[in-house]
């Protein structure tokens, strides 16, 4: 087992990350309270790794939350569940809440867990590498609105993130591809010798290898944490970790939640915002082309959906990252160093949406 720490005073905790890790009793111990727990899961997870953490909270008063599988269920009726779940087994403000499961359970629970009684401790044990990688630290929880992807939510960070590498050995590949989206993410906009070390390793991490995929979410959680300690609520360099996202959850709400994964969706957004950054003379042609090229080397789509440029625009009128009104972009300087930038001409991002799919 490796430990990192994400420093944010007295809300610092510790990531855990190693092979069978969810069972381990002693890394949930120091979180009990007489409250008791809610494990919040869904209905792929639970079959295959509840028993094992309930076995591990042995002689704590544990209850069972199990919401459907996929994006869809984060939303306003699946929360609604969760809340009647623990007001039903009387979860007290001493109690503790555990996301087992992908991003999706992560950011239901967290956020569950961050208005339940005005705000009670939660800890993640993340299922998936996205989730391992990215979502489980930091404390962003959220369900979405119709009308954008995590626009209801809360700053709450966990106590402790348990990143289980063996539960990867159950992850679908589709589900490991879209995680490479976000490790990818990380490499490219803000560490060129982690992209370097990518494009040698791709192939050892898309056929599971331990050692590749465990140095792999090490060094995002490396990354991550470092970012979240300087600026845990995105008001200035956090916003970096968006490469992708505002053109990703654009096509995410333009396909209806859950049509494409977040990974993937994430993926053709980094593509595009690769083009953006060429026409707004910032990185060249084959700086762009060896992003795409990775990307389609992990198996995933470099190509959004066809959707008509002016309705993702649309959408992406409605980012969180946008100031006075205005959507401000995560572009690249350079590989391996991103910024986040207002001002871009609005025929430009038609014409990075336009390139993207060809």
């Amino acid at each position: 087992m490796e430990s990192l720490r994400v420093e944010l005073g007295s809300r610092s905790y510790p990531i855990h990350i190693g092979a069978g890790l969810m069972g381990r009793a002693e890394l949930y111990r120091p979180h009990l309270g007489a409250g008791g727990v809610a494990i919040v899961t869904n209905a792929v997870v639970a079959p295959l790794y509840l028993p094992r953490l309930r076995e591990a909270l042995a002689g704590a008063r544990v209850i069972d939350v199990v919401v459907p599988d996929g994006e869809q269920a984060k939303d306003w009726p699946t929360l609604d569940r969760v809340f009647d779940a623990m007001l039903a087994a009387r979860l007290g403000r001493d109690g503790l809440v555990i996301a087992l499961g992908g991003g999706v359970v992560g950011d239901l629970a967290g956020f569950a867990a961050a208005v339940y009684q005005r705000g009670i401790p939660f800890v993640q044990v993340p299922t998936t590498l996205l989730a391992q990688v990215d979502s489980s630290v930091g404390g962003k929880t959220a369900i979405n609105h119709a009308r954008g992807k995590n626009m209801i939510g809360a700053f709450h960070q966990p106590l402790a993130v348990i990143a289980d590498v063996s539960a990867l050995d159950t992850l679908p590949d589709r589900e490991l591809r879209a995680g490479l989206a976000e490790v990818i993410k990380h490499a490219v906009a803000l560490d060129v010798p982690f992209l370097e070390w990518l494009e040698a390793n791709v192939e050892k991490l898309l056929h599971r290898e331990s050692l590749a995929l465990s140095y792999a979410v090490r060094r995002c959680c490396e990354l991550k944490a470092g970012i979240v300690s300087a600026d845990e609520r995105e008001s200035g360099v956090r916003a970096l970790l968006n490469f992708g996202h505002t053109f990703g959850h654009a096509i995410e709400a333009a396909t209806g939640y859950g049509a494409w994964l977040h990974g993937e969706a994430i993926s053709a957004g980094m593509v595009m915002a690769s083009e953006l950054s060429v026409r707004a003379g910032l990185i060249s042609k084959p700086d762009a082309a060896r992003v795409k090229a990775l990307l389609a080397r992990s198996g995933l789509p470099v190509a959004g959906p066809a959707i008509a440029p002016e309705r993702l625009i649309e959408l992406m009128a409605g980012d969180k990252k946008a100031a006075a009104g205005k959507v401000r972009f995560v572009l690249l300087e350079a590989v391996g160093r991103a910024a986040l930038l207002g001002g871009i001409d609005e025929r430009m991002v038609r014409e990075a949406i336009v390139a993207a799919a060809q």
